[in-house]
């Protein structure tokens, strides 16, 4: 191996990882010494070590938020499947100038800042709504429904925020999968549903894996969603870190959170590269 070469490899990585040193592994470092300290009466950080940030977790009043925090994050990332995938396909069989519209029709939402359109639909969802009037021209209801503030209304936001990003892994997958193999299997009998069930699904899975990990892991820790959509009464646990890091000045227990919170992310990550690495290898 050529020393001069190794040299300018590591010069041209080393301001790449000068800047994860300095603005991510650094920050995460003093996360992690605040996370076992106490917290001082009127904030700041009291230098007496403990665990009970971390035994806190157990207490009912910060369980039910990590929880519901799981549950938004499965039932967004199952919603984004059965409406990611038949749209996937769709666009897979369409001409390729069709298709590249349909592709930039796709990702154009987030040509425009998460926030705005997050407050878009609270205007859509509110009493006064586009929804309700619609509703109510029509006949269909007399009063208002209250739509804002719920849970559906977060959950509609997050399906809404996150879907191009389950599009986008499925339409490659099954962009890439051999229609011989679909032909194969009608020509030995197979109707539509064994056809998919048993040859187009499994051929796939790797997009259905890669894009329910880019759903469900941003889903955990999002917090503008529940925020704006739901209020307070559907608080997930980002919401429950900038709380204590922003309003009750707790930062050491809101650095235990966020610890808890990277290290799911993690187990996460190391299972889903673990799974694939096994497939390649089959």
């Amino acid at each position: 191996m050529n020393p001069r070469a190794t040299c300018a490899g590591q010069l041209m990585v080393s301001p790449a990882f000068l800047w994860l040193l300095i603005f991510f592994l650094i920050p995460l470092g003093i996360m992690l010494v605040y996370s076992f300290f106490q917290r001082g009466r009127y904030g700041g950080i009291v230098w007496n070590f403990t665990f009970s940030n971390y035994s806190q977790l157990l207490n009912p009043l910060y369980l039910k938020p990590i929880l519901r925090s799981f549950w938004l994050a499965v039932a967004n990332t199952i919603l984004c499947l059965i409406i990611g995938y038949p749209t996937a396909y769709y666009i897979s069989k369409r001409t390729p100038r069709i298709r590249n519209i349909l592709l930039i029709l796709v990702i154009l939402p987030l040509w425009t800042n998460f926030l705005v359109r997050t407050y878009a639909w609270m205007i859509i969802l509110r009493e006064g709504g586009l929804i309700n009037t619609i509703l109510i021209k029509l006949g269909l209801i007399n009063e208002p429904l209250q739509l804002l503030f719920t849970q559906k209304a977060v959950i509609i936001g997050l399906v809404y925020g996150y879907l191009p990003f389950m599009i986008y892994p499925l339409y490659v997958s099954i962009e890439k999968l051999n229609p011989s193999f679909l032909e194969a299997a009608r020509d030995l009998g197979a109707n539509r549903f064994q056809t998919f069930w048993r040859v187009m699904l499994p051929l796939t899975l790797p997009g259905i894996a890669a894009g329910s990990v880019v759903v469900f892991v941003p889903t955990l820790g999002a917090f503008v969603t529940p925020d704006l959509l739901g209020g307070a009464k559907v608080p997930m646990i980002g919401n429950l870190i900038q709380h204590q890091y922003l309003k009750m000045r707790n930062w050491p227990f809101g650095s235990a959170l966020s610890f808890i919170l990277l290290s799911l992310v993690l187990i996460l990550l190391f299972i889903y590269i673990r799974a694939g690495s096994s497939q390649e290898q089959q």
